[in-house]
């Protein structure tokens, strides 16, 4: 399906039934292994949505602010390095973050078209709508879409720059990184780019504090994806008999956030007919955020066939971007 809004045209390649299935078969999977788990995707609802940018602004969450300074000193380095006129971000969500880029890309007086990515439609809309009235001469081509698994539907066009920003990286395990990293550079040609921002190892306590907030707002974003459960697949989980975990797994080098069950319980998913019980002090895993080393960063791409560039860091170490080559 494909809306036009003037210079904004949408393209939906999640219709309600994908979503519908694609949440049935996460739930029912993870639900039913040994330990449970739940993919991070299913935290973006509306309100999932306006939790995490609440998060973005909270005093221990730095990923954000690191990655605007990187963003605020280099973008017009980074434009003229890509030499794109178009630009592709992946998970784009509000797409903050993306009018550096895009003010920087405009300067060099190439830029053409915008093409944002992400699974939630309303989000999208709204930023591409916002985007498009910032720049009114852009094409704005937003792409309703999992960047896991449409990454050869999206548009082709121009000498693209494929931005991956805020560190959303490191959400994948290192199995998924490596498929998706194959399967993006399979759709780049010669003279596009790849942007990745990723979170660099740090201090142990100051990477748990970022996933767990004195004001409580990343335990809510955690258990929203259980609301998200109960509203979409008519279970019956009572969220707040859910601690929020956050740990720091070294010999991984990631962040793992858990959903503790404070007692035992069983839960009905009546759209699955699934029965699922939890004991006391059971822990389901809602998502990993992977840190990463310049240098392992840098191999991950080379195996996947880019060519790392130039690697950006923040004044403080604690975020990288590094743009690749096709």
């Amino acid at each position: 399906m494909t809306v036009s809004r003037q210079a904004v045209h949408l393209t939906s390649h999640l219709d309600d039934t994908y979503l519908r299935q694609a949440l049935r078969h996460d739930v029912r999977t993870g639900l039913t292994s040994t330990p449970k788990w739940l993919p991070p995707k299913w935290f973006y609802d509306a309100a999932g949505s306006d939790l995490f940018s609440r998060i973005t602004r909270l005093p221990e969450y730095y990923p954000t602010r690191r990655e605007l300074s990187i963003l605020r000193r280099w973008a017009t380095d980074i434009a003229a390095r890509s030499g794109a006129d178009t630009l592709v971000e992946l998970g784009s969500g509000t797409s903050e973050k993306t009018v550096l880029l895009l003010d920087a890309l405009a300067a060099t007086g190439r830029l053409r078209t915008y093409t944002p990515v992400d699974v939630d439609a309303v989000t999208l809309d709204d930023a591409a709508r916002r985007t498009s009235r910032r720049y009114p001469d852009l094409v704005v081509r937003a792409v309703c879409a999992d960047f896991e698994r449409h990454l050869a539907l999206l548009p082709r066009r121009g000498r693209r720059m494929v931005a991956f920003l805020g560190g959303t990286v490191g959400n994948l395990a290192p199995s998924a990184r490596e498929v998706f990293l194959k399967e993006l550079r399979a759709t780049l040609g010669p003279g596009d780019t790849f942007l990745l921002g990723a979170d660099l190892v740090k201090d142990t306590r100051r990477l748990v504090a970022a996933y767990n907030d004195g004001a409580g707002v990343t335990a809510a974003f955690n258990r929203n994806v259980l609301h998200v459960i109960n509203r979409e697949l008519g279970a019956d989980f009572e969220p707040e008999a859910f601690e929020h975990v956050a740990l720091y797994n070294p010999r991984r080098d990631w962040i793992e956030m858990r959903l503790r069950a404070s007692r035992p319980m069983r839960v009905w998913i009546d759209a699955l007919g699934l029965p699922v019980s939890f004991a006391a002090g059971e822990e389901t895993r809602t998502e990993i955020s992977a840190k990463f080393r310049p240098e392992g960063l840098r191999r991950e791409l080379v195996a996947a066939g880019f060519l790392p560039g130039r690697h950006y860091v923040d004044p403080t170490g604690d975020f990288l971007l590094i743009l690749a080559h096709a």
